[in-house]
């Protein structure tokens, strides 16, 4: 039983450790993206279709 209790604490760790890396990944991509947008309105009038 002891084994059972040491395997899912070090998988509930690495799950935690993995949400905290998504979480982190996100917001970053989140701000690139409000970045590249604010760019691009920004320079709307040299942009030609």
């Amino acid at each position: 039983m002891e084994k059972v209790y040491k395997l899912l604490k070090s998988a509930g760790g690495a799950n935690i450790a993995v949400g905290v890396l998504l979480i982190v990944v996100g917001i970053t991509l989140g701000v690139i993206n409000i970045v590249s947008g604010a760019s691009l309105l920004h320079n709307r009038r040299n942009i030609l279709f």
